[in-house]
């Protein structure tokens, strides 16, 4: 009788494609301070203080990269329960130093691994330009908010001040991207793997689309415009159609 050898499992394939960019240690996973600081504040007006009447409340930042979105917030939202979320194995490391939890989670995957209901806030940071399939990501939002549950939710301005003069002029607008490898026919050289962009107007019938309702939409300046045109940026935020980033506060129906 002739014995059969053991098998070992094969050493799993290395990540291709978008996770392998993601994977890469290179890759910015950390987005501006302004644009941290006021999500926060908005967050923290929508949730109010901890009381004996008003317990804490969970707070799930999905796609929180290093957690220095996720730190920003679990100072100005003291007493709330803050969880940063993330796929990239290499962001969760990172975060894990600023963050008291993180979990292991993909929005592409099916489901997040919390209960319909869990939250009472989700932060969505920047993420929304990265997908795919952004509809499928809100779903999922969407089951695991509260109703009444307050999801706030930035991504990069394509109608920026900068960006309506850059496409006159013929350049590709900031934030947008041709390639993975390196940047083409527009300012800038750091590729972040931008795959959406929105506009005031359609960041917000989108998010309506989506079963929330859309509360606040707010501007925020973005770190790398040039030392002199800051304080032109910082004035656009008066007029969020304008500004660098957008921020929504919308709220599970």
């Amino acid at each position: 009788m002739t014995s059969t050898p053991p098998t070992t499992a094969a050493p799993a394939a290395p990540p291709t494609g978008l996770r392998a960019f993601y994977e890469d240690p290179a890759v910015p996973v950390a987005s501006g301070a302004d644009r941290s600081h006021r999500q926060a504040r908005m967050l923290a007006r929508a949730l109010g203080p901890v009381r004996p009447d008003r317990p804490a409340a969970t707070v799930l930042d999905v796609g929180c990269g290093d957690g220095t979105a996720a730190a920003v917030a679990a100072r100005v939202l003291a007493g709330h329960r803050i969880v940063g979320v993330d796929w990239s194995q290499d962001a969760l490391r990172r975060a894990a130093r600023r963050v008291p939890q993180v979990v292991r989670g993909e929005l592409s995957d099916g489901r997040l691994p919390f209960a319909s209901g869990a939250a009472d806030a989700v932060l969505f940071s920047e993420v929304v330009e990265h997908l795919v399939d952004p509809d499928s990501a809100l779903d999922e939002l969407h089951r695991v908010l509260r109703p009444g549950g307050h999801l706030m939710l930035s991504t990069p301005n394509l109608a920026a001040w900068y960006n309506r003069a850059l496409l006159l002029a013929g350049v590709q607008p900031v934030f947008s991207e041709v390639s993975l490898r390196r940047i083409h026919g527009r300012p800038g050289d750091q590729v972040v793997g931008h795959l959406r962009l929105f506009t005031a107007r359609a960041l917000r019938e989108f998010v309506a689309a989506s079963g929330f309702d859309v509360v606040r939409v707010e501007g925020a300046r973005f770190h790398g415009v040039p030392r002199p045109l800051r304080p032109l940026d910082r004035l656009a935020c008066r007029l969020p159609s304008l500004a660098s980033i957008l921020l929504v506060h919308a709220r599970r129906k």
